[in-house]
């Protein structure tokens, strides 16, 4: 069975990341007898210069989409998108636009420890932010999420406190950016491929089986 590695850039307030993740795990299940993945998380900031405390959420983001009905209208059409893969969005909660640093960098320590423990921290972020509307850039959050998926909540508290792996986080986006990623959420596959967007399932499946066939292929070529 051929292994592919994924490296995910995105953020955890991208609504379109949480979709994507939702169906890329669904297209890691079709293919799991077939195609074996392993998934990276790397960082990207939607709002690198919202404060330590956050903004409001509602004021700021009608304001970027171009007024409450166009932003309305946005979170209606990702409400049916989420329901399709299980997704609850609550975008009416959210009232805190944080500032995802820290939420970046215990993704990041959670990396360090294990792909499980960085996989539930990861989709903790998400559904605290996108279903239960809590403030993602709050230390006392981040606390609860890194002790929920086995981290040290005494050594993720000192680690918060400071400014440990900030410059690693914005070198990671900075290397992205490079790359010519300006939108997420972003696949890379093998550092070869590049999938962008909150790609269908589907889709998602049938390019992991061309790439694992391609890989198959270059190999018994060396053979």
């Amino acid at each position: 069975m051929q292994r592919l590695v994924i490296d995910l850039v995105s953020d955890v307030v991208c609504p379109w990341c949480y979709l994507g993740k939702a169906r890329l795990e669904l297209a890691i299940a079709e293919v799991q007898d077939e195609v074996s993945v392993d998934i990276n998380w790397r960082p990207y900031r939607l709002n690198p210069d919202y404060p330590p405390e956050g903004v409001d959420q509602q004021a700021e983001l009608a304001k970027k989409l171009g007024g409450k009905e166009n932003m309305d209208r946005a979170h209606a059409q990702l409400t049916e998108l989420g329901k399709e893969v299980g997704i609850a969005f609550d975008f009416d909660a959210i009232r805190v636009g944080p500032n995802t640093m820290d939420a970046h960098r215990l993704i990041h320590w959670a990396g360090t420890e294990s792909r499980e423990a960085q996989e539930m921290v990861v989709s903790s972020l998400f559904k605290a932010n996108f279903e239960q509307g809590l403030n993602v850039g709050d230390p006392a959050v981040l606390l609860d999420i890194a002790a929920a998926a086995g981290l040290d909540r005494k050594v993720i508290e000192q680690l918060l406190k400071s400014d440990a792996d900030r410059d690693l986080i914005l070198s990671e986006i900075d290397a992205a950016q490079q790359m010519g990623v300006n939108g997420v959420p972003f696949f890379i596959i093998d550092q070869k491929y590049a999938v962008s967007g909150a790609q269908p399932a589907q889709v998602l499946a049938n390019a992991f089986r061309e790439i694992a066939a391609e890989k198959a292929e270059e190999q018994r070529k060396l053979n």
